[in-house]
């Protein structure tokens, strides 16, 4: 009996620490944890029974049988308390192996999530940098059309200068060159009536000669 008890005491210091770490590891083997529990209620029983034959064979029959059934109450709530604890750890396992599935199912979805998210930011951030592009390609085709402008612009003011300076000159000749006109022609009729005077000398028949002397 005293073995029995002593073994009883280990059991309610022992098991309430070693079923914390069994939650927390994981190793915890139920069934044969339900099957040792099982196994000690039965020699329990047979133990009160077996105690309760003998207090029947002693002169203080009801003090014993008290006795028997403290010892057999205690016993018997340290096995519940055992199975509490066992249930108590199966249930947070069956938890945790739920939650555990929830987050392997939850896991690809996030993923995929993450994933549509990371390529919608990439979109967006090129679709911004696109536009940048077309505002500064925009920008550039215009300064290169302004500056187009400008050019032609100023190639036609320069071309009017040239054409009013070429104008301006002309004028400023235009005296002298009527004057060196006009000595020309005088020069060229002094020479025509020169020629044709020549001309004509030739041409005029010569006088008679006159008559010898006697």
């Amino acid at each position: 009996m005293k073995k029995i008890t002593l073994s009883l005491l280990f059991a309610a210091v022992v098991w309430p620490a070693w079923a914390q770490t069994g939650a927390t590891t994981g190793g915890l083997n139920a069934e044969a944890e339900r099957a040792r529990i099982a196994t000690e209620r039965q020699a329990l029983d047979k133990r009160v029974a077996e105690e309760r034959a003998a207090c029947y064979q002693k002169f203080a029959v009801e003090d014993c049988l008290v006795d028997s059934r403290r010892r057999a109450r205690t016993a018997s709530d340290d096995l519940k308390r055992q199975e509490a604890a066992l249930n108590d750890v199966e249930r947070k396992r069956r938890a945790a192996a739920q939650l555990q599935r929830i987050e392997d199912k939850a896991s690809p979805q996030r993923a995929q999530e993450q994933a549509a998210q990371h390529e919608r930011a990439g979109e967006a951030q090129k679709a911004r940098e696109e536009r940048a592009a077309g505002h500064a390609t925009s920008r550039e085709g215009l300064a290169a059309q302004e500056a187009e402008r400008q050019r032609a612009f100023e190639a036609k003011q320069r071309a009017h200068v040239e054409e009013q300076a070429k104008l301006a000159r002309q004028r400023g000749k235009a005296p002298s060159m009527v004057q060196e006109q006009e000595n020309k022609l005088e020069k060229a009729a002094k020479h025509r009536a020169e020629v044709e005077r020549r001309n004509a000398s030739r041409d005029k028949p010569r006088s008679a000669p006159l008559p010898a002397a006697p």
